[in-house]
């Protein structure tokens, strides 16, 4: 399953700028930002969140697809 995933996301990001975007972005998000969060440091972790996140949205941009995320809330919200 998690061999399956990885393929899916290599596939998803082959543009190399795209690529780049999500390797600052991801941790920055997912790593720094709760850092800065337990070290009590609101704003940071904020800008940290918001701004991993905004590149990985901008990487999806140049990659020319949708992310995970988006593709998430249009299954979860598609009509049947």
């Amino acid at each position: 399953m998690l061999r399956k995933w990885y393929t899916n996301w290599l596939s998803r990001h082959c543009n190399r700028t795209s690529f780049a975007l999500h390797m600052v972005g991801i941790p920055a998000a997912f790593i720094a930002a709760p850092v800065a969060a337990i070290m009590k440091y609101w704003t940071l972790a904020a800008g940290l969140f918001l701004g991993g996140y905004a590149l990985q949205f901008i990487g999806h941009m140049i990659e020319g697809n949708r992310s995970g995320e988006e593709e998430l809330v249009r299954k979860l919200f598609r009509r049947r």
